[in-house]
């Protein structure tokens, strides 16, 4: 198969990659640019570990081709610290014990993040609702669910 050049926007930084057009984003992300946060785990779209934001939208990486994302601003979870420091849901998932083998916390933190940015205070089960595209097989939710409060 023949390979193509792509533009893509990652966290306001130019990256142009040859790769084939069957490529997922998921893999050009980690292999191509170098990205490594943005986990694989289902390769389905079920798990929410390679959760990215795209246009501002959470999105699946592992279910969208790198191709289709040309001209789309892409943020990963490399963009949510700034200078080293955790942003306030970070802190809280840190305070809280809100991760364990830390696999699926990327994913949960840009859901969170874009969730939160649209509905600030969240009930509980609103919290629930937002994290069930998301799984974890470590904590059982609970001081996730406890850092969002």
């Amino acid at each position: 198969m023949s390979s193509a050049d792509v533009k893509l926007q990652i966290n306001g930084q130019a990256y142009t990659v040859n790769t084939e057009p069957r490529k997922l984003l998921s893999d050009v992300i980690r292999e191509e640019c170098g990205l490594t946060g943005t986990h694989v785990g289902c390769e389905h779209g079920v798990c929410g570990a390679c959760t990215v934001l795209l246009d501002g939208r959470p999105a699946r990486s592992c279910l969208v081709f790198a191709i289709q994302c040309e001209g789309m601003p892409i943020t990963t979870i490399e963009a949510m610290a700034q200078d080293g420091k955790l942003t306030t849901l970070q802190q809280a998932l840190h305070e809280e014990h809100g991760l364990q083998c830390g696999f699926c916390t990327p994913g949960i933190l840009i859901t969170l993040d874009s969730y939160l940015a649209e509905n600030p205070h969240p009930s509980e089960d609103e919290i629930r609702e937002a994290l069930s595209g998301n799984l974890c097989r470590c904590t059982g939710y609970r001081n996730i669910i406890r850092a969002e409060r």
